[in-house]
């Protein structure tokens, strides 16, 4: 992936078929086409069943499955209906009531009601994975009549923003169908979900790992052009996905690289787009064991980091990096761009005793396998390394692999630099602060694995920050990156992709939104042939 790096990939080898999981109606459409729409994706898609606590790249699947309360529009900046029709806010901020759309059914038949909304938020606030954080202001939801939802909060926060969030928002039916666990069902590939697809097959470690078939009663209709089936496909090499685009084995490639994706713009029969988007990669520094312990050497290997040669090199599908968060949201801040200083590098090595002229250093570092950017900038990091007397040992891994080593209890089978990919949660910086560098026991995405209690303060004040006062946020989101990326020196935002997408000529109503990483509104395409 690594696209988020949340992915955990399937063991090769290891193989679980469902078939005819899901309660909803799979079929094929009286008309239109009967191909399905493929996805070529570069890892496995599928970690976590759970819409409670997925958090990986089955986002791409899950936003075709599951559905959430209002849905971010990043074209226009706006929050939009999705299972919400309408919403509105006390002047406080801390009173939010939502009406819920009349006519909805989840996949096993039951109705959309505001007393089973509740229930699916209340059960992800209380399972407390993957982004189930962004329910932290909720002190309580009422449910005064069947479609209508009222949340009071401990503190001011932009309920609407949150409920559209990628990830931790889908509402779902809690009762599993046959009145057994619903974690076990889920787990088994089925899902309770109100959207458009639902599971038809699920082939865990194959090439074709997942296909959703059409729910003929979806709230939103089938009338047109749809696709009635979708199948993921697991295809780690680019050069793969690229030759089974051309051929017409697979619609939709969602990122080549540069000079693919130059040839992509000049094919007949292919569209492409390209769409500044909310991700950026990060490098993360081990402050907790090993050399980076010491935040010089943290420094130096910040300093020998080539910026602006790797976004030279990756030719328009990236952009520099200024900071933690990407331009276009609350907490972008301007003159935190890096460059590389191999002679301030060499310094503050000898400073720590390493580099030029005295002892050798050997640093290991894990990234996402089949990511040609990522090892674009392995590749210019170990050149610049090598001349400092710094060896750089690069590995690339599946991400289950990389995940769980640096998530190790035992610090001495950590890396030293983590690379993965970050996008927010709901369209606000707060993800990369909660998420990566405040504290957390035991280790998550917080692959720093820094814990200082002044940091975390900071980081909690940010929510009633944006909801209150947003200058005052803007400069604490500033002040935060600033301590995080100067003085402690704990990470290095490399640079901020720039999405670049290849698809069959004959689709239509494609349009990339960048508050959902990766993922395709297949039910909104219009298939011409």
């Amino acid at each position: 992936m690594s696209w988020r790096m949340r992915a955990v990939a399937i063991t090769a080898g290891l193989a679980l078929t469902v078939t005819g999981c899901s309660g909803g109606a799979v079929r094929k459409a009286a008309s239109g086409p009967t191909r399905p729409f493929v996805y070529s994706y570069n890892l496995n898609v599928v970690t976590d069943w759970d819409p409670a606590t997925s958090y990986s790249n089955e986002i791409i699947a899950m936003q075709n499955i599951y559905e959430s309360l209002t849905r971010y529009d990043a074209a226009t900046k706006s929050v939009r209906p999705l299972l919400a029709t309408r919403w509105t806010s006390a002047p406080d901020g801390r009173t939010w009531t939502f009406t819920l759309r009349d006519g909805v059914r989840f996949h096993d038949g039951n109705a959309l009601t505001s007393a089973v909304a509740k229930a699916s938020i209340e059960r992800t606030i209380k399972l407390a994975g993957g982004a189930a954080y962004i329910w932290d202001a909720v002190k309580t939801i009422d449910t005064p009549d069947p479609r209508t939802l009222v949340f009071r909060l401990k503190y001011a926060a932009p309920l609407d923003l949150i409920s559209a969030s990628d990830y931790g928002a889908y509402i779902y039916d809690t009762t599993a169908p046959g009145g057994g666990g619903l974690k076990a069902y889920l787990d088994k590939g089925h899902d309770t979900g109100t959207g458009p697809y639902t599971v038809a097959s699920w082939n865990k470690g194959q090439e074709t790992e997942l296909r959703l078939g059409q729910v003929k009663d979806y709230w939103g209709g089938w009338s047109g052009s749809h696709y009635t089936s979708v199948e993921f496909r697991d295809t780690p090499q680019v050069t793969t996905a690229w030759q089974q685009l051309r051929t017409g084995d697979v619609s939709f490639v969602g990122r080549l690289n540069p000079q693919l994706f130059a040839q992509a713009k000049g094919v007949r029969g292919l569209k492409t787009q390209a769409t500044p988007s909310f991700q950026n990669l990060i490098a993360f520094f081990n402050t907790a064991s090993g050399p980076l312990q010491d935040v010089t050497v943290r420094k130096a290997v910040q300093a020998a980091i080539d910026y602006d040669g790797m976004v030279a090199a990756l030719k328009g599908s990236v952009t520099a990096a200024s900071g933690v968060v990407p331009n276009g949201l609350i907490g972008a801040t301007p003159g935190l761009e890096a460059h590389q200083n191999t002679a301030e590098a060499a310094r503050l090595l000898n400073q720590a005793g390493y580099g030029p002229g005295k002892k050798q250093l050997t640093l290991s570092l894990t990234y996402a396998q089949g990511d040609d950017d990522q090892q674009t900038f392995v590749t210019l990091l170990s050149s610049a390394l090598k001349g400092l007397n710094v060896t750089l040992r690069a590995k690339p891994m599946q991400w289950d692999a990389q995940w769980s080593q640096g998530k190790s209890g035992d610090p001495g089978k950590r890396q030293d630099i983590f690379v993965m990919y970050w996008y927010p949660d709901y369209p606000d910086a707060f993800g990369w602060f909660k998420n990566l560098f405040h504290s957390a026991r035991p280790v998550s995405f917080n692959l720093t694995y820094l814990d200082d209690s002044g940091v975390d303060a900071a980081i909690e004040r940010l929510p009633r920050l944006v909801a209150t006062d947003r200058p005052q946020a803007q400069a604490a989101y500033a002040a935060l990156q600033r301590t995080l990326l100067v003085d402690k020196a704990v990470a290095a935002p490399l640079y901020v992709q720039q999405y670049q997408r290849a698809y069959a000529g004959g689709i239509g109503g494609y349009t990339d939104n960048p508050a959902y990483p990766n993922v395709v509104f297949v039910h909104d395409l219009r298939p011409t042939g």
